[in-house]
């Protein structure tokens, strides 16, 4: 294994790791493109050349040992497109190329595949990708679909690896100790100050609007896709959406109850059964996408949380169709308002991401609204998207409306199942019905289960706080508090049941992602 320095386009030296096979070759080729340090990749790198695969680690420009200005998500296109063409013409090369990567490396590997300027020029592009927990564009990973902004990863992304040529993981939580109300301060594009150093992409990142890109390339794909993602994963949404979208090549799709670091970050609703070795995985799949070996119509397996199972993520069979399973709020077999019809959501105080419990306070005064269904009286298995629906009243100009569905084990124990948070501009005081979606659920949940909904005006520190002012949250300076109406004879959570799951239903991952 030795260091390369491939030039890109405009001639600036990218660092690039190479690792050969033993045997002469010429050789099929794996390409990963990272901001997160082509050292890292050492071992990946001989597995795959264990498996008969040329296989490279590039940093990015202006990371780590490439030269250049790192500026995310800018230049992914053009520097991915020249290292294609450089491996091409090497000797030990036979012209294959597996583009790979997790994150924002998933979008290295993305861009060169799907830029529509590369239509007429096939030597820069790969012949297939591999793509795990994309993160899909600036855009795309700041914001939520519906609007609110996602602070916490982002924060801690920037602080870590933005507008630096080197990585510090832990920069936000050492920050956080030293200051622990930090992401609490105004404005959030003061960030890099607190931090005590300039960040000056951190307020270009939430100028951003284009949203979906990548998702809408996807469908005049040409080459094979395997996305890999997990449930617990905050970009699981786009990593379902890029599989769902690649009609034009076979696609592949496995999605676990993982987080972002897939099967080192298992979810507690994690089984045995969902340990996949990854790597020989992504070995055999590569083999046949470049021999033509995958039949062309999408296939995928997904787990079933909480079950030793994994299922086809197709939907084909007519027992894997979900139907809505409707809890409507204040009804028998529906859930039980507990406290909160109205509530006041406090951006000085507000409901937070990280603690699962809802707190007694002082003055009784309740910052949200609980409900609570009665025990499952038999086992419920999920798979599908899952969304509440609500009447609501806000006094504010702009309001966040968050929902939060938990699992309650009769144990006492609250594991939780999905969030969803919305952005609305309502007039003040006008009754609005929202939908708030809860995305995509898999999960079985045992006999005895009791389901929390709570509805929220706040999901800090995962999300910005919404001051109520009418202001950007990256920009407000001043907070006020709102106050807040549930309509609960006219609320309901859908929930995606399936018939119950056996053994007789599942696949087998790999089979099912390498047909």
């Amino acid at each position: 294994m030795h260091t390369e320095h491939l030039p890109a386009a405009d001639g600036t030296p990218l660092a690039t790791g190479l690792c050969l096979p033993a045997g002469p070759g010429p050789h099929p080729t794996v390409l990963i493109r990272t901001p997160y340090d082509r050292r890292l990749h050492h071992a990946e790198l001989a597995a795959w050349a264990r498996r008969g695969f040329a296989a490279l680690a590039q940093d990015v420009r202006g990371r780590h040992g490439s030269a250049g200005e790192w500026r995310p998500y800018h230049h992914e296109r053009a520097d991915g497109a020249a290292a294609l063409r450089w491996v091409r013409a090497r000797p030990w090369s036979d012209g294959r190329v597996v583009a790979a990567g997790a994150s924002y490396a998933a979008y290295c590997a993305l861009a060169p595949a799907l830029d529509a300027t590369q239509d007429a020029a096939p030597e820069a592009r790969p012949d297939a990708v591999i793509a795990a927990v994309p993160a899909l564009g600036a855009a795309d990973t700041a914001r939520e679909p519906t609007g609110p902004e996602r602070l916490w990863s982002r924060a801690g992304w920037w602080a870590a690896h933005g507008d630096r040529p080197d990585s510090e993981p832990d920069a936000l939580a050492l920050a956080l100790a030293q200051d622990p109300h930090l992401l609490h301060h105004l404005p959030l594009t003061d960030l890099p100050r607190r931090l005590g150093r300039p960040l000056p992409s951190w307020p270009q990142l939430w100028r951003g609007r284009e949203r979906g890109r990548i998702v809408r390339a996807a469908a005049r794909a040409t080459v094979p896709l395997l996305a890999v993602g997990g449930t617990h994963d905050p970009f699981r949404a786009d990593t379902l959406a890029l599989w769902e979208e690649w009609r034009g090549a076979p696609a592949r799709l496995l999605l676990g109850p993982w987080a972002h670091g897939l099967t080192a970050a298992p979810g507690p609703d994690a089984d045995p059964a969902h340990r996949v070795a990854l790597g020989p995985l992504y070995a055999r799949w590569a083999r046949l996408a470049l021999d033509g070996g995958l039949a062309p119509r999408p296939r995928g397996a997904l787990a079933l949380g909480g079950a030793p199972l994994w299922l086809p993520a197709t939907g084909s069979a007519a027992r894997h169709r979900p139907r809505p399973l409707v809890w409507r709020f204040g009804r028998p077999g529906g859930l039980r308002v507990l406290s909160g019809g109205r509530f006041t959501a406090d951006p000085r105080d507000p409901v937070r991401s990280d603690d699962l419990t809802v707190p007694r306070r002082p003055d009784d005064a309740p910052d949200r609204c609980v409900l609570l269904a009665a025990p499952l009286a038999r086992p419920l298995d999920l798979l599908g998207e899952a969304a509440v629906r609500l009447r609501v009243t806000a006094d504010a100009p702009t309001a966040d409306w968050v929902a939060r569905l938990i699992a309650l084990a009769p144990s006492g124990r609250a594991v939780h199942l999905a969030t969803g948070v919305t952005r609305r501009h309502d007039p003040p005081g006008r009754p609005a019905d929202v939908t708030v979606p809860l995305g995509h659920l898999a999960r079985r949940l045992p006999p005895g289960t009791r389901l929390r909904l709570e509805i929220a005006g706040h999901h800090f520190p995962a999300h910005a706080r919404n001051p109520h002012t009418g202001q950007d949250p990256v920009t407000a300076t001043e907070l006020r508090p709102s106050r807040r109406a549930v309509t609960t004879a006219a609320g309901a959570l859908e929930l995606p049941a399936v018939r119950p799951c056996r053994f007789t239903d599942a696949v087998d991952p790999v089979q099912e992602i390498c047909r």
